[in-house]
């Protein structure tokens, strides 16, 4: 094959997504029931396969300005789950519905009024999808891992993905990591919304996945 028609990853078409502002204080949000919401003996209410469990009642959280900033659009930390506001979760919806849960959440400030509405949300959708001979990466399979081996992204890696494989998806995980993908589609959906994407100003990190 003429290594000029040969796929390589290209800038600006696939990202990861990651949560959390990465310079500055954390959030000041508390969750104020998690006790009453967790089923021993896991200590944190997200399932191990994802989503989210039955839950007794509406997740409590409650903005403690002492502790912190109110959250911004995208929050990790949340016993598994990212918080995410309304318009965030609105273009997450639009965009891809099938690939996040949500729980709606009774969000309080601390004198006990009603805040702006929040969600909780996951990344549910496992697509394999990544192009292994495309990308650079290390494959463990050293391991006794679940899946058979593990995508390590770490030491300049550069991945792409086949749209073919991917379908509708705009956002995903792939099953040998539990690091979330999306691509410029969603990207535009969330900029479009009036969310920062070229910046962690609103708490959404992107990283070019042709170069993390």
């Amino acid at each position: 094959m003429d290594s000029t028609t040969i796929k390589r990853p290209k800038a600006g078409e696939f990202f990861i997504l990651e949560a959390g502002k990465i310079n500055g204080p954390a959030n000041g949000v508390v969750f104020e029931n998690l006790d009453r919401l967790l089923s021993p003996p896991r200590l944190i209410l997200k399932p191990q396969g994802g989503g989210f469990p039955p839950l007794r009642e509406t997740p409590l959280l409650v903005h403690n300005p002492s502790k912190g900033p109110p959250p911004l659009d995208l929050e990790p930390g949340f016993s598994g789950y990212w918080l995410v506001s309304q318009r965030l979760q609105q273009a997450m919806a639009a965009v891809d519905p099938n690939a996040f849960a949500f729980a709606d959440v009774d969000y309080r400030l601390a004198d006990g009024s009603r805040g702006a509405r929040h969600y909780l949300c996951d990344v549910v959708q496992e697509i394999d999808a990544l192009d292994e001979d495309a990308s650079k990466l290390f494959i463990d399979t050293t391991e006794p891992f679940i899946n058979g081996k593990f995508y390590d992204l770490t030491g300049g890696a550069s991945v792409t993905f086949v749209r073919d494989r991917l379908g509708a998806a705009h956002v995903f995980r792939t099953p040998y990591t539990s690091t979330v993908f999306c691509d410029r589609m969603f990207v535009d959906a969330v900029s479009a919304a009036g969310i920062a994407t070229d910046s962690d100003a609103d708490g959404l990190w992107l990283i070019d996945a042709s170069d993390i």
